[in-house]
């Protein structure tokens, strides 16, 4: 969401059309038994020895490591987007596997100087190690190439670590090659329905990807630490095991754990929530925009998101206080009698966690068991029907899905889980944020994308939208439709005015035609979707107060146009 002081976020992601064509990663090839690694010091066990990094950017830290005892830590700056490079000898007219972990912020790999096609490809800021991977062929006089990783200017610090330039020997002596991973341990079962179990187990150093089997047999393969697999038969046991994987081979199968799925439906119902719903956020705080009671949001926004619970000293555990002298002395009681009006009359009213400054952090079992703790104590303090996840600096996908599982064992099949992720943590499913929407799928609500303050992203057809457009929203929706999450679990996030983003602000009119696009194939841009989505959840606003400020234009103009969606 929009900063709670201002217009909108004042970070705009500056991801042009040519940069986004420019990261498209390549499938690794695997190596041969006479390849090596030429990168030199690629674990950064001997400091910053044969690498140079712009800036002054670049240290060699002990925590948090990939594999050793070091990693390569690079801090971005306005002007400066903390690249450190290593010239790599190689052999002309041969191909190479060029990969690295990386951990943090915006993170870029790449290899310059191939003397055919430069390669690069990137990942959007991670809290875990994330490997990138891509190939080159190098040409016919090519002796060495440059290697390089960088960030973004002006985001957060990256980790790097266990570079591999694995190819032929190009004589500039390296690393020795991988080796086959240890078996992953720590598996366990994060959750079940009546048709599906999910898994969440440790990192394994040096793996590239986990091959998960159900009763002996292979039935996903994945590239983080977590997993959900469906199709499962109701109130019937399995047994699971998993395996690390690299271009070394395989590792052995860690211990098996049993799970039981249950009897139920595979699909939490959600009362009354109407089929095609709207989003409205409402301030507690007072950023210029009308200040309202939860009695002011008018009728036609279904789920009302309150902004924001804010971290504890506790890890992973939020709070919320009602900022009364704010809100014209709203009192808690007013607040809390408002709440169960809504509800009375149909409506969803939910706790947001984070925002633009928010800094809970759910990073381990402990503090996914504080989140989902204190979200249920919010929940039975003042009658929240469940909450929002507007987690802005990176969430971690195995523990917020344990804390999400947990919220949901406590809260029952009522519980209403929204998602309000920023454009760029949903442009791959295996990006964090679209991990945790898969993981908890079965009992999501709906994942409502922040379509602004974003710059121009890639669409689900591999073309590059700019924001404010038609095209932006249905290509951009589409990544999410195609990628997992069920129509029903879409939504389009805009803001509700001008002033209610710092940019990608677009006409009601313009919302309406990208949900008609969607869902009925009319009204498109120049992206027109394969198949039409007729299920399509409906639109989020930031926020009821801005809308307010600028007379209701949105949800005049957008609340009767998703609820006559057919």
């Amino acid at each position: 969401m929009p900063a709670r002081g201002g217009r909108g976020r004042a970070r705009a992601w500056s991801v042009t059309a040519a940069l986004a064509l420019a990261v498209a990663g390549l499938a690794a090839a695997p190596a041969s038994a006479a390849d090596v690694n030429n990168a030199r010091n690629a674990g950064f066990e001997s400091g910053l020895s044969n690498w140079t990094c712009s800036a002054g950017s670049g240290s060699t830290v002990s925590s948090p490591v990939h594999g050793g005892s070091a990693a390569l830590k690079a801090t971005p700056a306005g002007q400066d987007n903390a690249q450190c490079t290593q010239s790599v000898a190689v052999k002309p007219n041969s191909t190479y596997t060029l990969s690295a972990w990386v951990q943090g912020g915006y993170a870029y790999l790449g290899a310059t100087g191939t003397g055919t096609t430069d390669v690069s490809t990137w990942t959007p800021d991670s809290s875990s190690w994330k490997q990138l991977s891509t190939t080159f062929t190098t040409g016919s006089a090519t002796t060495s190439v440059t290697v390089y990783t960088h960030g973004w200017y002006g985001q957060a610090a990256y980790y790097a670590d266990d570079v591999q330039v694995q190819g032929p020997d190009g004589g500039g002596g390296g690393d020795p090659a991988p080796t086959k991973p240890a078996a992953p341990g720590g598996l366990a079962v994060s959750g079940t329905t009546s048709s599906s179990v999910s898994l969440a187990w440790n990192t394994v150093s040096g793996a590239t990807g986990y091959n998960v089997y159900r009763d002996g047999t292979k039935v996903t393969a994945v590239s983080g630490t977590s997993a959900t697999v469906t199709g499962l038969a109701a109130s019937t046991s399995y047994s699971f095991q998993v395996s690390a994987t690299n271009s070394a081979g395989e590792s052995a199968k860690s211990a098996t754990v049993n799970a039981t799925t249950t009897s139920g439906g595979g699909t939490v119902p959600k009362g009354d929530l109407p089929k095609h719903a709207v989003t409205g956020y409402w301030q507690n705080f007072n950023n210029g925009a009308a200040v309202q009671k939860i009695s002011d949001v008018p009728s036609a926004y279904d789920i009302i998101a309150v902004a924001f619970a804010d971290a504890t000293s506790t890890p992973g555990a939020v709070s919320f206080s009602l900022d009364s002298a704010g809100l014209n002395g709203y009192t808690v009681d007013q607040f809390k009698a408002d709440i169960k009006a809504k509800q009375a009359a149909g409506k969803k009213v939910i706790v947001s966690v984070g925002g633009e400054r928010g800094t809970v952090a759910v990073s381990d079992t402990a503090s996914a068991n504080n989140f989902a703790g204190s979200v249920y104590s919010l929940m039975q303090t003042y009658g929240f029907d469940g909450v929002d996840i507007d987690l802005e600096n990176g969430l971690n996908p195995t523990y917020m899905t344990q804390a999400l599982r947990s919220l949901s064992s406590k809260a029952g099949s009522s519980l209403i889980i929204t998602m309000a992720p920023q454009t760029i943590d949903m442009q791959s499913t295996s990006g964090s944020y679209f991990q945790t929407a898969l993981n908890v799928k079965d009992i999501l609500t709906v994942v409502n994308m922040q379509y602004y303050n974003s710059g121009s992203m890639l669409g689900c057809d591999g073309k590059v939208y700019s924001q404010g457009s038609v095209d932006f929203l249905t290509a951009l929706a589409c990544i999410q439709l195609e990628g997992g999450l069920a129509p029903s679990q879409v939504g389009l996030g805009v803001p509700a005015s001008t002033r209610g983003a710092g940019s990608g602000y677009v006409a009601p009119s313009v919302v309406n035609n990208a949900l008609d696009c969607l869902a009925k194939g009319t009204g498109c841009g120049s992206f027109k979707p394969s198949r039409t989505y007729p299920d399509l959840r409906g639109a989020m606003t930031w926020s009821t107060n801005w809308d307010a400020t600028a007379g209701n234009a949105w949800i005049g103009a957008v609340g009767p146009h998703v609820h006559g969606m057919s």
